[in-house]
């Protein structure tokens, strides 16, 4: 945000900070060590808020929770804007001197009264208030966000919503100050870092800047694309139209991760050619002419790094089982094959190599990684300490760089519309005992594991006449499958959940639709129209 391609905060701001905000995140399941770090702020007497339209075990710890329909964060937060500015509480120094496009911002959000944000959201007008006065006025505060928000249509949007009351406030570029996008998944912070996007070079540099690539043309030996490369959500179009007709697949598991499953299998089966490289035979794996076994965590060197921006190193501590191999060997040996000059490295060679194309990782040294137990981003130098929080330019007075922008968004529902032949909204989400598509988590047993089930109000439970452990199909508009009832107390009428750990047995991504943000890419996993029939 704002130009970098990582959260704002550290970890430890969570813990002294006066208020926290948890949207469309439940923590406690699916991040349980940062959740940790949330508890410490909660006992140092921070107040926590949960908007989430489930009553997760989050919002059990929450000193208000905000029970939101799905998709209608844009207008939540833009009526927690309206009440902030009507009550007089925005930081207008802040606002004058370091960021633009309030006047559009303000006009946009004038329109989202508490009472017409209570009837597109369903939270309560008094709780709306509150959350605006309280995370306003509090000398700090920390927002974060997870899949609940991203996983939309327009997860993009969404975020900038948020982002709009950082700005408003002036939460944000000081410590205890901040915006916490805590990422999905081990690593993802790392794999952006490194590249992993069809729009960026290492280090979040794009690939269309000329003089950037040049850059690493010259150390690479080799031409880059002078154009962006697609996103998943582009690929998937591509392979439905002809023109992607093979995959290399390095540690994903798509054919059951993907939303619209069947469409899915389709592109995936009519490829004239796949390689899929990966520590499991995932059902991806299964259908590739070609598996390359990787060796796996503690098998391999390198680094990792968490949603704080913090670069740590990860260290081999045995070798891989069988043929595995490490990822990097696995691809200079297909190099080598190839016809191409690519030697045996050592992982720090990779990392010095990086270090010297990538500015804000130019400090990070293996050797201070291992004394100084990892950095945060950016660390341009090795003089330099690395940075427990960005953005802190915003607070330079006169301002010396780009102002943060305000961005004005408007509510727009669910692509997945609800009526009366689909009229219970299924959101999808995580346990805390499981990890994504299960291969990993999956083989072995759990005292807390709740297995592949439909979570349904009792409300609704005693409207279709069933009971717990009884079998359902539960149908949207473009599959369906079975699944046991699992009532929940927790939930409203008219909501459902089910996990997306168990696609060998109630495999959710057959109904999730696959509408996606045009800026992300990401499917909207987070809102599914079905009905469920006894």
């Amino acid at each position: 945000m704002f130009g970098a391609g990582g959260g704002t905060s550290s970890y430890a701001e969570i813990e002294e900070t006066d208020v926290i905000l948890m949207w469309g995140s439940n923590a406690r399941e699916a991040h349980p060590i940062f959740f940790h770090h949330v508890l410490k702020g909660v006992h140092n007497g921070a107040r926590l808020f949960a908007i989430d339209p489930r009553r997760t075990s989050t919002a059990s710890w929450a000193d208000l929770w905000l029970g939101i329909d799905v998709g209608s964060d844009i207008a939540l937060a833009n009526a927690v804007g309206r009440q902030i500015i009507e009550d007089g509480l925005h930081r207008t120094d802040f606002i004058d001197a370091a960021t633009s496009g309030f006047d559009a911002y303000a006009e946009t959000v004038e329109r989202y009264t508490l009472e017409r944000a209570e009837r597109i959201t369903g939270v309560p007008a008094s709780a709306i208030a509150e959350l605006a006065t309280a995370y306003a006025t509090a000398e700090t505060a920390q927002l974060c966000w997870t899949l609940g928000i991203t996983e939309h249509h327009n997860g993009t949007e969404n975020v900038h919503a948020l982002i709009n009351l950082a700005l408003l406030t002036g939460h944000v570029g000081r410590w205890g100050s901040g915006l916490v996008p805590i990422r999905g998944q081990n690593n993802v912070q790392g794999g952006g870092d490194m590249g992993a996007l069809p729009n960026k070079l290492p280090g979040f540099q794009e690939v269309e800047d000329d003089a950037i690539r040049a850059r690493f043309e010259s150390v690479w030996e080799a031409t880059i694309p002078a154009r962006s490369g697609k996103h998943i959500s582009l690929m998937n179009e591509a392979m439905d139209e002809g023109e992607l007709r093979c995959l290399y697949v390095l540690g994903e598991n798509p054919m059951q991760s993907e939303a619209d499953g069947s469409a899915m299998a389709r592109r995936l089966e009519g490829l004239d050619f796949m390689v899929a490289q990966d520590i499991f035979l995932t059902r991806t794996a299964e259908l590739a002419d070609v598996v390359f076994p990787a060796a796996g965590w503690g098998e391999t060197e390198g680094t990792v790094t968490s949603s704080e921006r913090r670069v740590q190193r990860s260290r081999k501590a045995v070798d891989p089982p069988g043929s595995a191999r490490d990822d990097i060997d696995i691809l200079a040996g297909l190099a080598r094959a190839l016809g191409h000059d690519w030697d045996d490295r050592p992982a720090e060679d990779h990392w010095d190599e990086l270090r010297s194309l990538s500015p804000m990782h130019a400090g990070m040294s293996y050797d201070r990684l291992e004394a100084e137990g990892g950095l945060q981003w950016p660390c341009p130098d090795e003089d330099h300490p690395g940075t427990p929080f960005l953005h802190g330019r915003l607070w330079d007075r006169p301002l010396t760089s780009t102002p943060a922008a305000f961005v004005a968004t408007e509510f727009v529902p669910p692509v997945d519309e609800l009526d009366d032949d689909y009229p219970i909204r299924l959101t999808t989400g995580r346990r805390l005992d499981s990890y994504n598509t299960g291969v990993q988590s999956g083989k072995y047993r759990s005292p807390r594991r709740i297995g592949g089930s439909i979570d349904l109000s009792a409300t609704d439970a005693a409207n279709l006449g069933v009971e717990e452990g009884d079998t359902v199909q539960v149908i949207s508009r473009r599959g369906e499958i079975s699944a046991p009832v699992r009532i929940d107390p927790t939930l409203r009428a008219g909501l459902a959940f089910m996990s997306i750990h168990f696609p060998d047995d109630t495999d959710v991504n057959q109904l999730t639709i696959d509408a996606w943000d045009p800026k992300a890419g990401t499917a909207e996993f987070k809102a599914t129209a079905v009905r469920v029939e006894a």
